[in-house]
C-alpha cells in the first residue's frame, strides 16, 4: 500500500507540473507516441483525458503490421496461391487486407498459410517439410529482426534449402526523422518506445534532436511512466529546449543491444523501403545481403512487391502519419471494426484504430 500511495503522489505531481508548463505555452503541442504499446496503454488508462487541452497525443508509425504496404500483402498472397508453397507469418498478418483479398481468404480457398509466433517456428516448419518451400513473411522493427537473422544464420549453416524470407523488417528512427521533417503536419516531440529503445539505445534519437529540435523522451508502457515522460516533454517545450531524456532507465541504455545488431548486420543490409502512408523512406528497410540473398523469397520466386493505394474510404495512412485520429476516419466503428477490418490499423491489436475502438469508452 505505501508503494501505491507513493506512485499516486508521483503521478499527481507530474500532472501538476505538466499543467503548469502547458499553461506557459500559447499554442497546442502535438506529441507523437511512436510505440504501439504506448497507444494501447494510453487508451486503456484514459491518459488523454488527464492532459491539458493544449497537449495532444498523436498515434504514429509504431505498428509494423499497420505500416506494411498493400503491395507486400498482395505479393504474399500471390506466393500463397502457388502450388506446394507454405506461407508462415504472424496471426495478425493473416487478416491484413491486400488490394482484393487477404492471406486468411487465400487459406480459406485452399492455400497453405500457417500462423506462427516467431521465425523459429517457420524454421521448424521448413525442417519438417523438406520437399516444400516455406516462406516466412517477416514483419517487424528492430526488436524482431535479430530473431529472423538468427534463423537465417542457422538455416545457412545447416544448408537448409527450402526456407525463404519475405522481409518487411523496418527501422523506426528513419521514419521518425521523416515525420520530424514534415512541416505541414508538425509534430512537436516524440514519446519514444521503450521496447525498441532497448535495441537502439537512447543515443539513436540524438540526430532527430540535433537536426529538427524535437524533444525525444523514452518511456516504458506503465501509465505513470508515460505521464512522467509527457510531463518532461512539455517541460522541454515550455523552456524552448530539445534533448533526449530516458524515463525507462531500468531497461534502456545509451547504445542498445550490440549483440543483436551484430546479428542483424551479418544477415541484412539497409535499403530504402516503402511504408504505408509515408511512401519510400531512405535507409529504413532491411533486406538480405549478398551472402544471404538465396533466402530472399521475392527474388527466388519473382514476386513484385510494388505498393498500391488504400481500400476505398480507408484513412489508415492518415492515422499512421499522424494527420488524423482514428475516429476521424468515416469508416471507423461503422464499416470498419476489429471483427470486419477494412484497414490495417484496425486489424492489429497494436494498431491505433483497434486500440481506440476497444477502449473508446
Amino acid at each position: 500500500m505505501p508503494d501505491l500511495i507513493a506512485k499516486e503522489k508521483k503521478v499527481q505531481a507530474a500532472l501538476a507540473d505538466l499543467a503548469a508548463d502547458a499553461a506557459k505555452l500559447n499554442r497546442t503541442v502535438r506529441i507523437m507516441e511512436v510505440g504501439t504499446g504506448h497507444t494501447v496503454a494510453i487508451q486503456r488508462a484514459g491518459i488523454r483525458a488527464l492532459l491539458p487541452e493544449n497537449v495532444r497525443l498523436i498515434s504514429g508509425p509504431g505498428c509494423p503490421i499497420c505500416t506494411t504496404p498493400t503491395g507486400y500483402i498482395d505479393g504474399a498472397i500471390a506466393l500463397a496461391k502457388r502450388q506446394n508453397v507454405l506461407i508462415a507469418t504472424y496471426e495478425d498478418m493473416l487478416r491484413v487486407p491486400g488490394t482484393e483479398s487477404s492471406l486468411a481468404h487465400a487459406r480459406d480457398d485452399g492455400a497453405r498459410v500457417q500462423a506462427v509466433s516467431s521465425a523459429f517456428e517457420a524454421h521448424l516448419l521448413a525442417n519438417h517439410n523438406p520437399d516444400q518451400p516455406v516462406i516466412f513473411a517477416a514483419v517487424g522493427f528492430e526488436a524482431s529482426a535479430p530473431t529472423t537473422a538468427d534463423v537465417l544464420t542457422r538455416a545457412r549453416n545447416a544448408d537448409l534449402r527450402n526456407l525463404f524470407v519475405l522481409s518487411a523488417h523496418k527501422l523506426i528512427v528513419p521514419a521518425m526523422e521523416h515525420v520530424a521533417a514534415d512541416n505541414v503536419n508538425r509534430i512537436d516531440a516524440f514519446l519514444c518506445p521503450g521496447n525498441l529503445s532497448v535495441m537502439t539505445g537512447y543515443r539513436a534519437y540524438e540526430p532527430i534532436v540535433a537536426r529538427h529540435r524535437r524533444p525525444c523522451v523514452i518511456a516504458g508502457f506503465d501509465p505513470p511512466q508515460i505521464i512522467e515522460a509527457v510531463a518532461r516533454i512539455v517541460a522541454q517545450l515550455a523552456d524552448n529546449d530539445a534533448r533526449v531524456e530516458n524515463v525507462y532507465t531500468a531497461a534502456v541504455g545509451p547504445d542498445g543491444y550490440a549483440r543483436a545488431w551484430e546479428m542483424i548486420e551479418r544477415v541484412f543490409r539497409v535499403e530504402s523501403a516503402e511504408w504505408r502512408g509515408f511512401g519510400t523512406i531512405p535507409n529504413s528497410g532491411l533486406a538480405t545481403n549478398d551472402t544471404y540473398k538465396r533466402f530472399d523469397a521475392a527474388q527466388a520466386f519473382g514476386i513484385d512487391l510494388q505498393g498500391t493505394g488504400e481500400r476505398p474510404g480507408c484513412r489508415c495512412a492518415y492515422v499512421i502519419t499522424g494527420h488524423i485520429d482514428p475516429p476521424e476516419c468515416p469508416l471507423f466503428g461503422r464499416a470498419c471494426t476489429p471483427e470486419h477490418p477494412v484497414g490495417t490499423c484496425m486489424v492489429s491489436t497494436g494498431g491505433a484504430c483497434h486500440a481506440w475502438y476497444k477502449y473508446r469508452g
